[in-house]
């Protein structure tokens, strides 16, 4: 098997789940998770709810300005809410994306004697316009029984228990209803990144294409899309708890060029408490366990995870920092301290 990849790789859900084909796709999700870190999921059944949602994204990002700004990201501490185009960065560049953000509904109200971090579980911001909260919360619900479903069917290609990571999973996942005008060429629609929100990524993208990772020869390899399929990737959370081993994969987007893009990622949200001294004790056997051999490591490359970072107190702390670089006017209204000490670690 090649340590790199060239392409990304398909595995069929539906076979995931038949006993009789069942052990054949184990190891092709296996070799994903080493190799790649990305993977296109597809026959997951959701394909009508994925086909529903796309159809109607559009009509919350033609809202009128002044609607969409009553639910604008600047007034939640959660990072929750409407982000205006050009509002947003990554690797210290301006992304070229319009979106909303929202996380699992009916998460309980912290308090001042709560650690900082906790204030990123908080409650949604829909916008005000008919069915948005039942097309947000349906969305979720539905993606959601599929990634328990899915981390189960990973935990099982690794030759694990298949409730081995059921501990690690967190109170609130996050959805993203993204809009990508039309830019010039090369321009940046999201720069290189690791996903920092949890254990996985589901993303549904439409037929416009732009979506590139970077394999361990520093090459970017297009994701173009696939009808009905899900791009699943491994986020930060994952990599922490698996020692590394299954590393989470750098990725970015180049803005389209000829016609508007949607997506809609979906975060599989992971513990916000955990430490790293805490991880190595409840996660040693996780690691210790796991097939592999340096051969078969896929080498993170580019971009470091804060996840590993003795830097940051916990799980938590990593997500708020990235989120407060992320979105730079919520971080310095919410939390001005963090966002002066985070500013000045970023450019040393």
């Amino acid at each position: 098997m090649a340590d790199t990849f060239s392409s990304i790789p398909e595995v069929n859900y539906a076979r995931l789940v038949d006993p009789a084909t069942k052990s054949d796709e184990l190891a092709r999700l296996r070799d994903a998770i080493f190799v790649v870190g990305f993977l296109y999921l597809t026959n997951t059944g959701l394909e009508d709810t994925i086909q529903c949602t796309h159809e109607r994204i559009h009509q919350l990002f033609d809202l009128p300005m002044e609607i969409k700004e009553r639910c604008n990201m600047i007034r939640s501490p959660s990072f929750l809410g409407y982000t205006r185009l050009g509002a947003e960065n990554t690797a210290a560049k301006t992304d070229l994306r319009e979106q909303f953000d929202f996380g699992t509904p009916g998460q309980r109200s912290w308090s001042n004697e709560d650690p900082f971090w906790q204030r990123l579980e908080g409650d949604n911001q829909y916008p005000e316009t008919p069915g948005a909260q039942t097309l947000v919360d349906e969305y979720i619900n539905q993606i959601d029984q599929l990634a328990q479903s899915f981390v189960h069917l990973v935990a099982e290609c690794l030759s694990l228990p298949k409730d081995v990571f059921d501990d690690f999973k967190g109170n609130m996942s996050r959805l993203k209803f993204v809009k990508y005008p039309k830019a010039p060429p090369k321009s940046q629609g999201v720069g290189p990144h690791k996903d920092s929100s949890g254990l996985f990524t589901f993303l549904s993208q439409d037929d416009t294409g732009g979506l590139q990772v970077l394999n361990k020869n520093g090459e970017w390899v297009d994701v173009p899309p696939v009808e009905g399929s899900l791009v699943i990737n491994i986020q930060q959370g994952f990599e922490a708890i698996t020692g590394g081993i299954c590393a989470a994969t750098t990725h970015r987007v180049i803005a389209p060029t000829s016609k508007i893009r949607y997506s809609i990622p979906f975060f599989l949200g992971v513990r916000l408490d955990l430490t790293l001294d805490q991880l190595q004790k409840s996660a040693a056997h996780i690691v210790k366990n796991i097939p592999t051999s340096d051969d078969r490591k896929k080498r993170a490359v580019d971009v470091p995870s804060e996840f590993l970072s003795p830097l940051y107190s916990c799980f938590g702390e990593a997500h708020l920092r990235n989120r407060i670089l992320s979105h730079p006017d919520v971080g310095q209204r919410w939390y001005p301290e963090l966002f002066t000490k985070y500013s000045q670690q970023r450019l040393e």
